[in-house]
């Protein structure tokens, strides 16, 4: 596979990644990874209005879209009011039919250095709570489990409970540093 290249999405971009949302709904499902991603839940509507007060970033290989990720400032659902000290990265993605293995942590470093680039000291995810696997991935990634949280809504579907993470991503006040 070529170099990755990582840019923001734009408008034209909200088709592949609804498309490769879409794919790694279909990919979770195969392998018995049910109540997480369903395809045909998010809509191009859904990525516009997270671009609106977030991000949503592209990994690109060979001029095709192979990767994907929102970058939050605030995520009150999960988290409640909190002072700007955090980026939330959600809807991690590759295509796993063209991508080789670590292309996932690849893309979650860059959403990290986006989040100290701006400032902010800690990135913050969540998973379903249910999902042990995806949980030790980002325990391996360096995350640490600080919360839980009941309920919580979800485009386009039933309130579900997910596992609240952290990392630090900058270290005495050294902004981009990850």
């Amino acid at each position: 596979m070529n170099t990755l290249l990582f840019r923001p999405a734009v408008d034209v971009d909200l088709a592949a990644v609804v498309r490769l949302r879409d794919d790694a709904a279909r990919w979770m499902l195969a392998r018995g990874i049910t109540g997480q991603w369903q395809p045909g839940e998010l809509s191009e509507d859904h990525f516009r209005r997270i671009s609106e007060t977030g991000e949503v970033w592209l990994a690109e290989a060979a001029g095709r879209v192979v990767g994907a990720w929102e970058v939050w400032w605030e995520d009150e659902d999960a988290w409640g009011p909190q002072s700007p000290t955090a980026g939330y990265v959600h809807r991690l993605m590759v295509d796993h039919s063209s991508v080789p293995t670590g292309t996932g942590l690849q893309l979650l470093r860059m959403a990290e250095r986006r989040v100290a680039e701006v400032g902010r000291p800690l990135v913050r995810l969540d998973c379903l709570a249910g999902n042990a696997r995806l949980k030790a991935y980002y325990l391996d990634a360096g995350y640490r489990v600080v919360g839980h949280k009941e309920g919580k809504p979800q485009p386009g579907g039933p309130p579900k409970s997910f596992t609240l993470l952290e990392k630090a991503v900058r270290d005495g006040g050294q902004q981009g540093r990850v």
